[in-house]
């Protein structure tokens, strides 16, 4: 049952830490049962077909906009309203996830905090109040052990488990549901992060501003500008993605597990909230009955709108393949004259890709990077590691597998009608 009389979120100190290689320190390799990693982890063997079937009943349809954005029972544009305080958007993944608490469907929602030495850090959290979800708004950057905590959760008695978590975290969950015992478990996930670590983060804040250390708020939009805000009184700052200083990077800011994600979109999740296809507003996939339920929950307080798509993406990941191919090769890229930029960042915001096709354009980047990362640093994994869901989406641009690269044959669809469950 919901104990109301915990004082807040319980926060551990949890041992372990991430293990070398394509590691994103999800948690689980933290947990007692040593071998879980091998049965869990995304950058291994991943059967997404399996998961699909197990969690929606059914896997994605290649031949509609499944391919890119996986299984989907409902697909909106909408925002909370009125938003919430110190929300990253307007707050409906933290607002799902104090409903299902407020309605006594979870005991406790796993999910992380800002640390409380730096506002970026996250710390993983198991949080039972539904007015306590309102700590764990905002954006974190840096690794998050979140499945962790499934052990003291299950520990504490609470057997009807919620997960906030980014895709590899998911995938690592489902992959282990059968083993936990567990009598509910409701996911909500959001989109690929492209995670690097607090510190490499803080490296990126002290490029982009003069005052690093007054940035509140920090999100990369879909009309390709990044938005910050401050909490010295100064008024939000756009910068357009073409003008930030990626070129003064380390060449490992992002670590090679985000530069290999084969799961952009959090195929795997119930719900799935993010911003790419929502064109100003938050894109949200309900990916079964269960997402469904869970949508249903917060619709009174929602604002909806029709879902967009304009612009043509192919010229962007045309250049996009070019230069990840150039990186992964380990040549220079071409950097354009700075006298360019600006030009380029106003024809991109007006005649680029938008809503739908703007998430179309990031998922089939996410392929390209993950297969021309993988061929240069792991050629060996490709065989396991790549999803067939992947290369269906790279084969537009001629990235097919080589035999070497092909991957065993996987859980044939049960149903790829495309419908709902």
């Amino acid at each position: 049952m919901l104990d109301r009389s915990h004082p807040g979120p319980l926060i551990l100190t949890l041992p372990g830490g991430p293990r070398p290689g394509l590691c994103t320190d999800c948690g689980v390799s933290r947990l007692g049962d040593g071998r879980a990693c091998g049965r869990a982890c995304q950058f291994i063997a991943p059967d997404y077909p399996a998961l699909e079937t197990a969690v929606h009943g059914r896997t994605a349809n290649p031949d509609t906009d499944e391919a890119f954005f996986g299984v989907t029972h409902t697909m909106l544009r909408a925002r909370l309203s009125p938003p919430a305080p110190g929300a990253q958007w307007t707050g409906i993944t933290t607002t799902l996830a104090a409903e299902l608490l407020r309605q006594g469907l979870v005991d406790a929602v796993l999910t992380v905090l800002p640390d409380p030495s730096d506002r970026w850090k996250p710390l993983p959290a198991i949080i039972t109040r539904p007015e306590d979800m309102a700590q764990a708004r905002g954006m974190r950057m840096g690794w998050a052990p979140t499945l962790a905590l499934l052990e003291p959760a299950r520990a504490a008695g609470h057997t009807r488990l919620a997960m906030i978590g980014i895709p590899c975290q998911t995938y690592a969950l489902r992959a282990l549901e059968a083993e936990l015992g567990l009598d509910a478990l409701y996911i909500i996930g959001t989109p690929c992060s492209d995670n690097t670590t607090t510190q490499n983060f803080h490296t990126f804040l002290n490029l982009i501003d003069k005052a690093p250390e007054t940035i509140s708020y920090l999100e990369f939009r879909a009309d390709f500008r990044v938005e910050l805000r401050f909490d010295d009184g100064r008024k939000p700052r756009f910068i357009p993605f073409l003008q930030l200083p990626i070129s003064q990077l380390p060449p490992d800011f992002f670590p090679m597990t985000c530069k290999t994600c084969v799961d952009y979109t959090n195929r795997l999740a119930d719900i799935t909230v993010g911003y790419m296809g929502g064109d100003g507003d938050q894109w949200v996939i309900a990916r079964n009955a269960r997402g469904a339920a869970m949508l249903a929950l917060v619709a009174p307080h929602l604002t909806t709108a029709p879902l967009t798509s304009s612009g043509k993406r192919d010229a962007a990941v045309r250049g996009f393949l070019e230069n990840t191919a150039r990186a992964a090769g380990g040549l220079p890229l071409r950097r354009m004259p700075d006298w360019l930029r600006p030009l380029v960042s106003l024809l991109q915001t007006r005649f680029g890709p938008k809503g739908l096709e703007f998430a179309r354009t990031r998922v089939e980047m996410k392929a390209i990077e993950t297969i021309l990362h993988l061929r240069r640093a792991h050629p060996a994994r490709m065989k396991n590691m790549i999803p067939d869901h992947v290369w269906r989406v790279a084969a537009r641009y001629g990235l097919t597998p080589t035999p070497d690269e092909k991957r065993p044959a996987q859980t044939p669809p049960s149903d790829a009608s495309g419908g709902s469950i």
